[in-house]
């Protein structure tokens, strides 16, 4: 195998990662408005994710790293021409990141309220945005190669707003939201517990239908392509390892829906990243200007060097994260919240 084509794999290997562990904080975050009625109850919420959200989402700088170290040109390329849409991402991850650090900093209802706002906002806006993103990579944008090397973005941001893209964004937060919930049924007992299951019962079956809707609508647009049998096998997977999480749910098993959900973002980024192999970024001003893994790759030497690294590092990386969540696996209540002043009567 081309060190290339293994460089795709690990960055996806990376992306699927995050969008798994921080796809759960994002789903907690949107959580807040529904099932924290209480100052106590959103504090419960918080701090179901509160010792690894920082940790989750160093995976979206190691992959952004390693693209930008593997894949220069792609790097360059979909930063440029994505910049707005990456910059709220950016915005939105730096709001919600303060907002778990200075939320506990003042007593007040309107100083909480000002940051669980943040909080929310800032875990619906990037799974959006980056299904949005995702999607339009496996429809195709318009990007045209220059003569003096690379390629130049001749859209805008209301390109990626189409219909493909936004029920990208909507699938990809949906899923999220159903994670989190899901994983505050996993951490909590009592009302909290229920009311997670109940909430992600319903959204639950919103998100079975606009994924299976994406799903087929992906599988449609890639007839011709010649991976077509990997991506109606990854989606196919994706599809029952979805339903099946929201069945264990239903049926109070909420580690088997925890799993069925993680399974469900890994086949379903696993569809595109099969739609789109072996290119990077499809362009739809002609064939020729699309950019291909091997087109928009560092040379083999840096490729090498970043191979050894990666065979070292990756496997400490991925045992400390299990070791912390072993550390903190077990179930919230809210007798562990301290009592707060009067203020939490009427948060």
């Amino acid at each position: 195998m081309e060190l290339t084509t293994v460089w795709f794999l690990i960055v996806g290997v990376m992306l699927i990662g995050y969008f798994v562990l921080d796809g759960f904080d994002f789903g907690v975050g949107m959580s807040l408005p529904f099932l924290g009625k209480t100052n106590t109850d959103r504090r419960v919420l918080i701090n179901t994710i509160g010792p690894v959200w920082d940790l989750n989402e160093t995976w979206l700088i190691v992959a952004g790293a390693s693209l930008f170290a593997a894949f220069p040109e792609w790097y360059a390329t979909m930063f440029s021409g994505f910049y707005l849409a990456l910059l709220l991402i950016l915005i939105a991850l730096i709001l919600r990141g303060v907002s778990f650090e200075f939320r506990h900093q003042r007593k007040g209802v309107k100083w909480t309220r000002w940051f669980d706002q943040f909080i929310f906002w800032g875990s619906v806006l990037p799974p959006l945005l980056w299904g949005v993103a995702f999607a339009n990579l496996v429809q195709g944008v318009p990007i045209r190669a220059v003569e003096t090397g690379g390629w130049l973005y001749e859209g805008t941001l209301l390109t990626l707003l189409n219909p493909y893209g936004l029920l990208g964004g909507i699938v990809v937060m949906l899923l999220c939201f159903t994670h989190g919930l899901v994983f505050v049924a996993l951490k909590t007992v009592g009302e909290m517990r229920d009311n997670a299951r109940k909430l992600a019962k319903n959204v639950g079956i919103v998100t079975i239908v606009l994924a299976a809707a994406f799903l087929v609508w992906t599988i449609v647009m890639n007839l011709s392509n010649p991976n077509i049998g990997l991506i109606i096998a990854c989606a196919a997977i994706a599809a029952v390892a979805l339903i099946g999480g929201w069945a264990a749910n239903l049926a109070g098993r909420e580690g088997w829906a925890f799993v069925g959900n993680t399974v469900t973002i890994a086949f379903a980024l696993l569809t595109i990243f099969s739609a789109l192999f072996p290119n990077l970024m499809i362009s739809t001003l002609g064939d020729e200007h699309t950019m291909s893994v091997v087109g928009a790759a560092s040379s083999p030497k840096t490729l090498e060097l970043m191979t050894w690294v990666a065979v070292f590092t990756l496997p400490l990386v991925l045992a400390y994260q299990a070791w912390t969540y072993w550390v903190f696996r077990k179930r919230l209540t809210h007798e562990m919240i301290p009592v707060e002043q009067p203020a939490e009567a009427t948060a």
